[in-house]
């Protein structure tokens, strides 16, 4: 079965790892069926600064805007399996952690969570304040993932997009697409 996938991008600094992710899912297309996207206004500014490009209107996956709640993945009627937020921002998490819906990134996180399909949060912040981390307990234990924008570098990656695809071959892992990337002591 093929995968519907819900790609969320708030402002939190770290828009390679949504760039990659998006190209990633690109090539990974024949084991999906559908990516939907939403991207704050705050996100799309960060890209541009981080980036210093807007390449994200060029990804062939239909965006929706945050108050779009006619999007299909805002029920649950919609089977969309798995949602990912990366980069997510503190507020983000919050929110989701408080059950409150007030845009379409927190309402299709919680159709999510409600319907025990697969939520991931790609923290990008730090250090956690003991509000982020009850946040993230609340999160884990409602069925979510945290999964912090922590890169590994027993790759030995050279660039600095090298050393971001280590974070998003984590999320590609988690989300259970196969995935030809680096693993730990094995030829």
């Amino acid at each position: 079965m093929k995968r519907r996938i819900v790609v969320a991008i708030t402002g939190a600094s770290g828009a390679i790892y949504a760039k990659l992710l998006l190209e990633k899912l690109q090539q990974l297309s024949s084991l999906i069926d559908q990516v939907a996207v939403v991207m704050s206004d705050n996100a799309k500014q960060v890209w541009q600064f981080e980036l210093d490009n807007d390449d994200y209107q060029k990804i062939p996956f239909k965006f929706y805007t945050k108050t779009d709640f006619m999007a299909p993945f805002a029920s649950g009627s919609a089977r969309f399996d798995t949602m990912v937020i990366i980069p997510c921002s503190m507020g983000t998490l919050g929110r989701i952690a408080s059950g409150v819906s007030d845009d379409l990134v927190t309402r299709a996180a919680d159709v999510i969570l409600k319907e025990r399909r697969k939520l991931i949060l790609v923290a990008r912040d730090m250090p956690f304040n003991l509000i982020h981390i009850r946040n993230m307990q609340t999160v884990t234990e409602a069925g979510g993932i945290i999964c912090p924008a922590v890169p590994s570098y027993y790759s030995k990656p050279k660039t600095i997009e090298d050393v971001a695809m280590t974070v998003v071959n984590r999320v590609i892992d988690l989300m259970g697409l196969e995935n030809d990337s680096y693993r730990w002591n094995e030829e």
